[in-house]
């Protein structure tokens, strides 16, 4: 058995670090490009979302380089995305790659739901090994989103343009080489150190955004074609509404790990706005949009697939609940179409929006 699984930001270091541990071979889809957007759109629906083809196109390129078992989170509701890896599954044995598929689909109710699925790749380990392997996989999640979350903070304010990508490439490598969960720990503090040592303007002025939307396009950037990099070098400090160590805790450790963002606290801020589940994030969406507008962000932006209809309900929310709060919300649809010069000069437009309205409310207060 040779498994792999969809390409989505970083999500492949703790995948990868879990299945190691477990002694599975795994072969890693290389990182998403145009090649694999291609294969994607070639094969998938003309109007399947973005994430659907992308995930299409690592398959085929993961099958290329001989795996042939695939892992795949489920998912249930109004979103599509619990239908994709069986559509995803059919189309692969039409064109010729027949893969075996295991879908991971989120707990009813208990962890041990997933551990069931875990052991059926697993083999012969013990439970014990399983449970020690997904909670390696967890740390490793935990300390990626810690790197990217000190990424976001330095990026706006490094004095030489580039070191905060530069530290953020080396202080990744370190965690993901790290085979133990000894050799883990002592890679986090010097990841840390790392991202400390990226020399900062601390009182240069920065405009906040808080970034929304449906989480594959959040969490992945050539799906939204770098954006908090982009954001990042036109002087904004982004902070993202979901990490994927905090979907993972919401959604399968069922809230386990204390003292992180929930899943119902963002949705308890959609009140008044949006009072129910409509699929995949788009609850958390206007939830995580108030609470940015609360905690003084000059900015919002809605980041999701063409066609995505969760996000889609949210989008028709977001300019009543922008003009309550004041914050200025752009909205950015992403899809094999989308052109890298029109997403730049619309985030330049909007960042100079926020930075004259900022400097406008500063200089009638003080």
């Amino acid at each position: 058995m040779r498994v792999t699984f969809p390409h989505m930001g970083n999500l492949y270091i703790p995948v990868k670090a879990m299945l190691d541990h477990l002694g599975v071979e795994v072969v890693v889809p290389p990182p998403s490009s145009k090649k694999t957007l291609s294969l994607g759109a070639k094969y998938g629906p003309e109007f399947a979302c973005l994430p659907m083809k992308l995930n299409l196109g690592n398959f085929i390129e993961a099958r290329e380089l001989g795996a042939d078992t695939i892992i795949m989170a489920g998912g249930r509701g109004p979103c599509r995305f619990g239908y994709y890896a069986q559509i995803e599954h059919t189309i692969l044995r039409d064109i010729g790659c027949d893969m075996q598929l295991i879908v991971f689909e989120p707990p009813e109710r208990h962890f041990s739901e997933l551990l069931v699925k875990i052991k059926q790749i697993s083999g012969s380990r013990s439970w014990w090994q399983v449970i020690q392997a997904v909670r390696f996989g967890y740390q490793k999640a935990r300390a990626v989103d810690e790197v990217e979350m000190a990424a976001l903070k330095s990026r706006p304010r490094e004095v030489t343009p580039g070191s905060t990508d530069t530290a953020q490439k080396e202080a990744l490598h370190l965690i993901e080489a790290a085979s133990s969960r000894s050799e883990l720990t002592e890679a986090i503090k010097k990841a840390g150190a790392i991202m400390s040592e990226v020399k900062v303007e601390k009182n240069k002025p920065v405009v906040k955004i808080g970034v929304v939307g449906e989480i594959y396009t959040l969490l992945d950037p050539f799906s939204n074609q770098y954006l908090e990099r982009r954001l990042g070098k036109l002087g904004a400090e982004v902070n993202r509404s979901i990490y994927l160590s905090e979907w993972v805790n919401d959604h399968i450790f069922m809230g386990l790990v204390k003292g992180m963002r929930s899943r119902k606290e963002t949705c308890g801020a959609a009140f008044p706005y949006l009072r129910h589940f409509v699929g995949g994030h788009g609850q958390e969406t206007i939830g995580s949009s108030v609470s940015y507008a609360r905690s003084g962000y000059d900015g919002l932006i809605q980041v999701l697939p063409f066609t995505c209809m969760p996000e889609i309900v949210a989008e028709s929310i977001l300019p009543e609940m922008s003009a309550d709060y004041g914050i200025p919300a752009m909205t950015l649809i992403v899809d094999e179409h989308t052109g890298e010069a029109g997403t730049l000069t619309r985030l330049e437009a909007f960042v100079d929006l926020l930075e004259r309205k900022k400097e406008t409310r500063e200089a009638l207060y003080s």
